[in-house]
Order: C-alpha cells, then sequence, then structure tokens
C-alpha cells in the first residue's frame, strides 16, 4: 500500500517574511480558502503572538476551517507559555487545530542566540509541549528543532525524543538554512527514526539557500517523512523555501519511482500559483519550474517539430494536469458588465467586497477603453493595484512631463491627499529628473517627505503582448529609519502614469508603517 505524503503549506507565515511582501488579512483569508480547494492537508496561517494583525488573520482562517475536517489549521508559537496561549486561543475556531512550537537546536544558535545551555533547552521542550498538551486544544502538536541540519546528531535525537515523550505527535527537521544535501539529509533523518520510538510523524521543512530544497524535500520521503512543509511559488525569506509546485508534481510523474500518495487536486496548481503571484507582487520567473511561463514553451525548431508529432516528446505533464488552459484569454472587454467581470475575478480567487469590485470594475472599464480583450493576467494585474491601494494616504490627480533630449526633465505631480478626520485636498509639487520617471518620484517626496526613502528596485514590463499592452510597474523602497522594505505596484497602457501609481502604492505602505510606529 503506497504512502500517503501530507502538505503543510507555510506561505501565509514563512512566505510572509519574503522582504516586502505583506499579506492583509483578507488576502490570506482568499490564499486560504485557494489552499483549502487544492487539497492541502494543513494550513500554517501564521504566527499569532508576533502582531495584533496576524492573530486577527489566523483567527480569520481558523473561522473558515470551522467546518472543515480535511484541513488542519496550524499557528506557529516559540517556546513559552505566552506564546502558546496565544496561538492556541488564535486556532481555537477551526475544526482540526494544531499548535506549532519550535526552538534552535544547533551550537551555534544556542551560543549567539538563545545564550542557553543544551539542558536547558531540554527542559524548555518538555516543559512548554507537556503545558500546551495539558491545554487539550490542539488536536496536534508539532515540534520544530530550528537549524536541525546544523545541529550535533546526538543532541538532536534527545530534543526529538523529549519532545516525543512530553506528547508531540509530529516532528519537523527543519534545514533552516538550506545547508544540507540529499544524502546527508536521508541519514539524519533515517537516524531519528531509529534512535527515537514511538508513534510521530516525521516532517520536513527545507529552504533554497543552495537551490536544493525540492531535491532535499524528495529524499526526505524516500528516507520515511511523511509531511513536506513548502510554499507556494518557492515564497520566504533569503532564497526561498521548498517549491509546493514542484514536490508536488514531481511526487505525481515519477510516481514509479517514489510510490507514494497525496490528497492533491494539481488542476488547481496553477490559478494558485498566479493568486499568491499576485498578492505577494513577487513575480513568477519565466523559467520557473511547472508554472513558469516558459515550462510549456517550445522555441527550438526540433522541439516543435516533435511537439506537432506528440506533445510527449518534450512534456513530461499535460499542461491540463495542473489547470493550465491552452487559451489564457477570455471574453471580456469594454462591452463586458459588472456581473461577469465579478464572477471571473471570483473564479481567480479573489474575494472583494462590493466597493471594492465596484472601484476594480471601474478601472478595468478605463483599460477596457484602451485595449480590445482582457486577459487574465491583466485581471490580476488590476485587481492587484486596487488592493495594493487600499488604506492609502496619497493618491494620483494629475502629473504633466517635461522631458526631451537636450532638457532636463521636470515633473509637476498633484496628489490628493486623505488625512485622518479631515476632508480630502490636494496638494502640487514640481521637481528635476534624470529622465520623466525619476522627476515624478522626485516630486512625490517631497509631498509625503519621504526624501530619505531610498528605491532599491524599479522595473515595468508589459502584461501581455501588443502595442496596447498594459504595463505593469513594480518598485521596493527601503525606509531609512529600518531598512524595512515596502513593495508598489501600478498598472495602466501608459508607463509613466503605472510608474508613479506603483510609487505611491510604496510611500503608502510607508507612511501607515510610520503611522503604527
Amino acid at each position: 500500500m503506497e504512502r500517503t505524503i501530507k502538505f503543510c503549506d507555510v506561505t501565509l507565515r514563512d512566505g510572509e517574511q519574503t522582504p516586502g511582501v505583506h499579506f492583509a488579512s483578507a488576502q490570506k483569508l482568499d490564499i486560504a480558502k485557494r489552499l483549502r480547494r487544492m487539497g492541502i492537508d494543513v494550513i500554517e496561517a501564521g504566527f499569532p503572538a508576533s502582531s495584533a494583525g496576524d492573530f486577527d488573520a489566523v483567527s480569520a482562517i481558523a473561522g473558515e476551517m470551522a467546518d472543515c475536517d480535511t484541513c488542519t489549521v496550524s499557528a506557529l508559537a516559540r517556546m513559552t507559555t505566552a506564546d502558546i496561549d496565544t496561538a492556541l486561543r488564535a486556532i481555537g475556531p477551526a475544526k482540526r487545530k494544531r499548535l506549532h512550537v519550535f526552538i534552535a537546536t544547533s551550537d551555534i544558535h544556542l551560543e549567539n542566540k538563545l545564550h542557553m545551555t543544551r539542558e536547558q533547552v531540554l527542559a524548555r521542550i518538555s516543559q512548554c509541549i507537556t503545558y500546551a498538551k495539558s491545554k487539550n486544544i490542539a488536536d496536534e502538536i508539532e515540534f520544530s528543532a530550528e537549524d536541525a541540519t546544523r545541529t550535533d546528531l546526538g543532541f538532536l535525537c534527545q530534543a526529538v525524543e523529549c519532545a516525543v515523550a512530553a506528547g508531540a505527535s509530529v516532528i519537523n527537521i527543519p534545514d533552516t538554512v538550506g545547508y544540507t544535501t540529499p544524502d546527508e539529509f536521508t541519514d539524519i533523518l533515517r537516524a531519528i527514526r531509529q534512535a527515537v520510538k514511538g508513534r510521530y510523524e516525521l516532517s520536513v521543512h527545507c529552504h533554497n539557500d543552495l537551490g536544493l530544497a525540492a531535491a532535499n524535500s524528495l529524499a526526505a520521503v524516500q528516507a520515511g517523512a511523511t509531511q513536506i512543509e513548502c510554499t507556494i511559488n518557492g515564497l520566504g525569506e533569503r532564497a526561498g523555501n521548498a517549491p509546493f509546485e514542484e514536490i508536488v508534481m514531481a511526487l505525481t510523474v515519477r510516481n514509479d519511482v517514489i510510490g507514494v500518495f497525496h490528497h492533491i487536486n494539481t488542476r488547481e496548481i496553477t490559478e494558485t500559483s498566479r493568486l499568491v503571484a499576485s498578492l505577494s507582487g513577487i513575480r513568477i520567473a519565466p523559467n520557473k519550474a511547472v508554472v513558469g511561463a516558459n515550462a510549456f514553451s517550445h522555441a527550438s525548431g526540433i522541439h516543435q517539430h516533435g511537439i506537432m508529432n506528440s506533445r510527449a516528446t518534450y512534456e513530461i505533464m499535460d499542461p491540463a494536469s495542473i489547470g493550465l488552459r491552452t487559451a489564457d484569454t477570455i471574453v471580456l472587454g469594454k462591452l463586458s458588465g459588472r456581473h461577469a467581470f465579478a464572477e471571473r475575478v471570483k473564479a481567480m480567487g479573489y474575494s472583494l467586497t462590493a466597493e471594492g469590485i465596484d472601484a476594480a470594475f471601474t478601472r478595468f472599464k478605463e483599460i477596457a477603453d484602451k485595449k480590445s480583450v482582457i486577459t487574465d493576467e491583466d485581471l490580476r494585474a488590476i485587481v492587484g493595484e486596487y488592493l495594493d491601494s487600499l488604506e492609502g494616504r496619497y493618491y494620483l490627480s494629475t502629473f504633466q512631463i517635461q522631458s526631451g533630449n537636450h532638457i532636463k526633465a521636470m515633473a509637476l505631480v498633484t496628489l490628493k491627499i486623505s488625512a485622518d478626520g479631515q476632508e480630502p485636498y490636494e496638494v502640487t509639487e514640481a521637481a528635476p529628473g534624470e529622465g520623466p520617471i525619476d522627476a515624478a518620484f522626485n516630486a512625490i517626496e517631497r509631498i509625503a517627505g519621504a526624501e530619505d526613502t531610498e528605491l532599491i528596485s524599479y522595473n515595468i514590463t508589459a502584461v501581455t503582448e501588443g502595442t496596447d499592452a498594459l504595463g505593469e510597474a513594480r518598485v521596493k523602497l527601503k525606509s531609512p529609519a529600518d531598512g524595512s522594505v515596502y513593495t508598489g505596484r501600478g498598472v495602466s497602457t501608459d508607463v509613466i502614469k503605472a510608474s508613479i501609481k506603483a510609487y505611491l502604492n510604496a510611500i503608502n505602505k510607508w507612511t501607515n508603517a510610520n503611522k503604527k510606529s
């Protein structure tokens, strides 16, 4: 009988640690709904003790899963009673609940971060898991030994044994810094299974610093692991986490070699991937395995000839198996109505309020007047821009640009400002720059008092092909105070307007963060 592999998706927690990525509570809920629809076994919804916003998001997702007995909601907690209590309250509404506690076990972390001895760590593991178990709230308790792959193997086995004895039913072995290799990881997992007896699920959580996260996860399955922790599109800090779509399709396509079963509806992969890309603002690389734009494209004449005879010559996956449609253009244009627009947006995984539908539909109409056909990618850009603009303080009213090859670029920008408790008012500033976009950004900085922020990334791409293509601009700003990164996105058939809107998105996020601090 085939073993069943569970997938624990950590996009909403570890994926959000990607620099510049922040999911609002409503966006987390949309992603969680899509994950449930895809058949994910466990959703790690967040780290409730980290902020009130994260607590609310985890609680909302737990409430959404109140009637679901196939998807467990997990919350992360440090090894403290305060963290544990907060996490247990957050996941309370879910039908199936998991508490995930962690503590570092490598000497590097013990000496430089925790300032604890090995004996103190073992005592903390026992005390906290026993305490969590006594609450009788979580159906499962997961224990993670942070930086496990750089931990002395003997001590790692002691920590796991301690956790199992205290009541942990899921043991997670993270390759926290992406350090291990498949053979080495296999040896570690087999050693743990041999040394620590008892009934527990063996899980892995791999990072991609050396590009080995997927390979290490697959090696772990062959070594006996029954749960893989991963993220959609491989999101995560530094080089990211193990990419869900690559692992699940490797298990599916090479079932003849690996021989395991999973509950994932692979036909939901493409839409899930694109929803996360849209809401995170992290574009999928064209050559990304499984979900990249080029994954089923063939440029070589020899390859094209083979594909025309039989797709199996150069494709090991049927595009339909991951939900990829052969024609991604939908029949929406300037004559389309609000209802058709709303239905398509909903089908793509977005949950917008009536007000949100109205605002996004207005932008859709503006763009449809300039484009003959609106594609799904155009819609994602339009809805993504609207979601990024929520709770904004600065909005574009007008702009004028003077530029040429023999004159200094100048921008005159007027912004509408919505201040707390005041009627909106307008402010106009002019500024020079090295080009029209630089000049516009400088004018915005003067209005917002953001001259000290640092523009660390700017790019603009055509969402689709053609002379009437929608331009999507993305920027990243670094705060001078704490180095935090804020992303912004804007779309328009006018690349300067798209750039200004993207910059305003980032400025609004920076402004809101400063207000909260």
